[in-house]
């Protein structure tokens, strides 16, 4: 992306027209407090900075917002199986990506894993499918934190 920031922007709104919504203040706020996130984020996460930004944004917002965000494309929802459900900003890239969970700190790592697009649609062309969502995570335990009680990873 030349400018993901104004791409973002463009994209949202032309996605709310299409279905007959505004760019409201309180969307604003919340498309603002995406730029801010790094890596994967909550609800909660997103939802304080996007009041910090805009005082209006409450948590009803946030959650009409999501969906939309999701059906965009401008962010993906991940699912780790645990309480809390996280989302990342969707980048370009040129491979797949698969998610490995520290079942100790609870933090998220994308690595590369293209093999697995390939994958999925060699297996779907078998069966005579068509891919609509495929993922990939691994859950590990962190030897940091099983020796001294903190994760160092980052």
């Amino acid at each position: 992306m030349s400018n993901p920031n104004k791409e973002t922007w463009e994209i949202f709104y032309e996605f709310l027209s299409e279905k007959g919504l505004r760019m409201t203040d309180q969307r604003k706020g919340v498309i603002k407090a995406l730029f801010r996130q790094s890596g994967h984020f909550t609800t909660e996460e997103l939802l304080k900075d996007a009041q910090a930004l805009e005082d209006t944004v409450s948590r009803a917002t946030l959650y009409r917002s999501l969906p939309l965000l999701v059906q965009s494309g401008i962010i993906r929802k991940v699912d780790v199986g645990q309480d809390n459900k996280y989302y990342a900003l969707n980048g370009q890239s040129d491979t797949f990506k698969a998610q490995v969970i520290c079942s100790d700190c609870n933090k998220i790592k994308d690595v590369d894993a293209p093999f697995m697009e390939w994958y999925g649609k060699t297996v779907s062309e078998k069966l005579g499918l068509k891919v609509q969502d495929q993922r990939l995570q691994v859950q590990a335990k962190c030897p940091d934190f099983q020796e001294s009680g903190k994760c160092t990873k980052e």
